[in-house]
């Protein structure tokens, strides 16, 4: 690993660059043999704006058929997670083909439970799930995750997507940041 200088809003690196990039091979090695047979096109929904560089590392690794599209939706309210609203809807047609939603973090399900439900009515032959970090303590609805990146604690981290205050978002590790006031 690289020598990394924090900024006084960040505590730790959690996960290096380099491991973050190691397992987004493996997941998509595990995407490839899984959808080795597909009998229609994967679309893979990237959840915005968190999951964008998550989504970009892993299609450059995958090797079955596949299209790219993405929803925006806002869960968040004053810093609270709540109801989920719709931003910008997917535009590709669901119907009979196989959908992987791959979003930046798992923490209460509200999003994931919204969007897998949201999908579902829409015809698919299946809905699946990728999710580069998972917060299992702060689960409030359970969500099944078919390929996951890494279990972190109940922390809030920034880098590699996700922000705060549209800060930090391109920082090519994952990094704990002090609790915000």
């Amino acid at each position: 690993m690289s020598d990394i200088t924090l900024t006084d809003d960040l505590i730790r690196v959690l996960i290096d660059e380099e491991t973050i990039q190691a397992r987004v091979v493996e997941l998509a090695q595990q995407i490839n043999r899984d959808y080795a047979h597909l009998d229609s096109t994967l679309i893979l929904v990237g959840v915005l704006k968190g999951s964008f560089i998550f989504l970009a590392d892993l299609v450059r690794h995958l090797e079955v058929d596949h299209v790219v599209d993405f929803i925006a939706l806002s869960s968040y309210d004053g810093g609270q997670s709540g109801n989920v609203r719709l931003l910008m809807d997917t535009r590709e047609n669901m119907e009979d083909k196989h959908v992987l939603i791959v979003e930046d973090i798992l923490d209460s399900g509200n999003t994931l439970d919204y969007l897998m439900r949201n999908f579902r009515t829409r015809g698919p032959k299946s809905v699946r799930t990728a999710v580069l970090l998972d917060k299992p303590d702060r689960h409030i609805l359970p969500i099944d995750i078919a390929y996951l990146g890494f279990t972190i604690p109940d922390v809030w981290v920034v880098g590699y997507g996700l922000d705060y205050n549209e800060k930090y978002r391109t920082l090519p590790y994952i990094a704990e940041m002090k609790p915000q006031g």
